[in-house]
């Protein structure tokens, strides 16, 4: 061959295998190449002064791997301050104030009014989504999305399958809300005695060792009930109690902690971040873990009451300030998400819904999601629009009216308490809510005010 020619022959050569390595590395890149397995782990009353990444003195180090090999969230917001509202806003992608039975305050397992609220058959959630495009869906732990009733568990909101229970806590030791049994496999009640962390954690493993054996990819909802306290029985009062309920062992693991309950839930902490490492761990030794998005994140604020911890910022579960909002969230997947990587953008648990639909090419739950597609975000890092998040708790659908509401538009946040009072702050410069702008920022109190019933009475359908 002349030289001509073997010139020829190499530039052709290269530029076929050019085109392919391009095209190779621009579908590693795309959200469209792969439908991974999607594990969702979802933990209890844990505010960001509660996981160690975040600055806790509690010992996570199960968890803060997957912000070693992912990305942590600084600026994420859960759905609500209040753990039905928050399960309801990450299931359905869809504001809790337009919840059909005004799920704004948490379903009491006491209550007859309650066993009659829940999640209705038409707000579909995104397990229903991922169902309906071949993912095999599981719920293991805690739903709080309705109970007393059949149609509300979660069998018949889209997954496959359901381990845990239905109410807002449970007693550790005996999967009981008091003396009043609340475990189930599937739509049966079961008889079920153990450490409920541990139990919640044996069922993932035994789950994910069954799908590896699998071609279909898989949707894990794990829901701890950790780190919140259980719900005991007092003989003597004979009436349900709220306990700390760690094991002794895990009280000895708690290092320098005096201060009784704080010693207590950090050692629950601790127990669950256990349970991650043997979830994590079971990934690694099934090979799934290369195809698996993994997403770590807490429901709400934690109560100081029960020992958590939303340092330095104000406030705390059940309350509208940050330390009741603004909680940890970290994601990794593997060749997808840049490991050790931290974004700072504003975000929400409304987003998973429209993010992972996307990512597993499934149609969201509902033509309304009031999240946004974080998938630009997390794989190329694309910035985000500065946007407006909107949350009120309470039962009354007249906003203000013994109701916690908030917004917070860009970096402006709005907070009005149950009592009336009304509190602006500057979050670019006063990110902790310390510094009180009412009476200095009328005009951005008016605004704020004005969007805010806008959003109410939008969400509300009036």
């Amino acid at each position: 061959m002349s030289m001509p020619k073997v010139i020829l022959v190499t530039a052709l050569l290269w530029c076929v295998f050019s085109h392919a390595s391009a095209s190779t590395a621009e579908d590693a890149n795309s959200p469209d190449d792969s439908r991974p397995n999607i594990l969702l782990i979802f933990t209890d009353d844990q505010g960001v002064g509660d996981v160690g990444c975040y600055g806790s003195e509690i010992p996570t180090p199960n968890i803060d791997s997957i912000a070693r090999d992912g990305i942590k969230m600084t600026q994420w917001y859960s759905a609500s301050s209040i753990c039905t509202p928050s399960r309801f806003g990450l299931m359905t992608g869809k504001n809790p104030s337009r919840s059909a039975d005004g799920l704004l305050g948490a379903l009491m397992f006491m209550s007859e009014k309650d066993k009659s609220r829940g999640l209705h058959d038409d707000e579909r959630t995104i397990a229903a989504s991922l169902s309906d495009v071949g993912y095999d869906t599981a719920l293991i732990g805690k739903w709080h999305l309705g109970h007393g009733d059949p149609r509300y568990l979660p069998v018949h909101h889209g997954f496959n399958h359901f381990t845990g229970h239905t109410g807002g806590c449970i007693d550790y030791f005996t999967m009981t809300y008091g003396i009043i049994p609340d475990w189930y496999q599937g739509t049966q009640h079961v008889s079920q005695v153990g450490y409920a962390t541990e139990l919640i954690t044996d069922s993932a493993v035994d789950y994910l060792k069954a799908r590896s054996a699998e071609t279909e990819p898989f949707f894990l909802y794990l829901a701890y009930n950790a780190p919140h306290f259980g719900k005991g029985w007092s003989p003597a009062d004979q009436e349900t109690v709220n306990l700390m309920q760690p094991q002794a062992a895990d009280l000895k693991r708690t290092g320098p902690i005096t201060d009784k309950i704080r010693r207590e839930f950090a050692a629950m902490v601790v127990s669950l971040d256990d349970g991650v490492g043997k979830v994590l761990q079971t990934l690694e030794q099934t090979g799934l873990d290369r195809d698996t998005l993994v997403i770590f994140l807490t429901d709400h604020g934690g109560d100081p009451t029960y020992g958590g911890n939303n340092d330095p910022l104000r406030g705390q579960k059940a309350t509208l300030f940050d330390g009741g909002l603004k909680v940890p969230c970290l994601m990794r997947w593997p060749g997808k998400i840049k490991a050790g990587s931290t974004s700072d953008q504003v975000t929400s648990s409304l987003d998973l819904s429209p993010t992972l639909c996307r990512i597993a090419k499934a149609t969201p739950p509902s033509e309304i999601q009031d999240g946004i597609d974080l998938t630009d975000h997390l794989l190329e890092g694309k910035s985000i629009a500065s946007r407006t998040l909107f949350w009120e708790t309470g039962r009354h659908s007249e906003l203000g009216r013994g109701n916690w509401s908030a917004l917070r538009e860009g970096d402006w946040k709005y907070v009005h308490e149950p009592d009336g009072t009304e509190h602006v702050f500057d979050l670019a410069s006063d990110p902790n809510e310390n510094v009180e702008l009412v009476g200095t920022k009328p005009d951005i109190l008016e605004r704020l005010k004005t969007t805010a019933e806008k959003l109410h009475r939008e969400y509300h359908g009036d």
